[in-house]
């Protein structure tokens, strides 16, 4: 079986519900996943929108979470599971707010992607400190043992 990330919240492709964005209550959607391979040490998550400001005419890609070193027997993230309510030698990078944790969708303008990204990796990773995702992607560089992706989309509703 291969590894599947899902959530209860949103099937891939669909809508983001807003109380886990912006103009909710900015916490992270709960998610699942299932059939990691033998030998994953931990997991990572990165959340991203390649979409940023505006999907016309993308010019970025806005990091939302990064997450690392979560425990090879955890499955599920719920939306309690941030701001330092993380497991034991869990960590967060920085988000594109400059800070670590979860920033949810805001979109500025128009319907945005945002790529659920979790990779189950074949070590624990160092104490990165808080690492941009860029930083972390370079950390995880031969150590990625399968990802799996969910998708899901947001737009303002004021």
């Amino acid at each position: 079986m291969a590894l599947h990330l899902s959530s209860p919240e949103f099937r891939n492709g669909a809508s983001i519900p807003p109380r886990f964005t912006c103009e909710g209550d900015d916490l992270p959607p709960p998610l699942h996943w299932e059939g990691a391979p033998g030998g994953t040490k931990s997991f990572a998550l990165i959340v991203e929108d390649p979409d940023a400001p505006d999907p016309r005419h993308p010019q970025r890609t806005f990091i939302h979470w990064v997450l690392y070193n979560l425990p090879p027997d955890m499955h599920t993230l719920t939306e309690t599971m941030h701001r330092g309510k993380l497991p034991k030698g869990a960590r967060e990078g920085l988000n594109d707010w400059n800070r670590p944790g979860y920033g949810g969708p805001c979109p500025p303008i128009g319907r945005h992607r945002y790529f659920h990204r979790l990779y189950a990796l074949d070590t624990l990773l160092p104490d990165l400190g808080t690492p941009t995702r860029d930083e972390l992607l370079s950390a995880m560089d031969g150590h990625v043992l399968a990802q799996s992706e969910l998708i899901g989309t947001y737009e303002k509703q004021h």
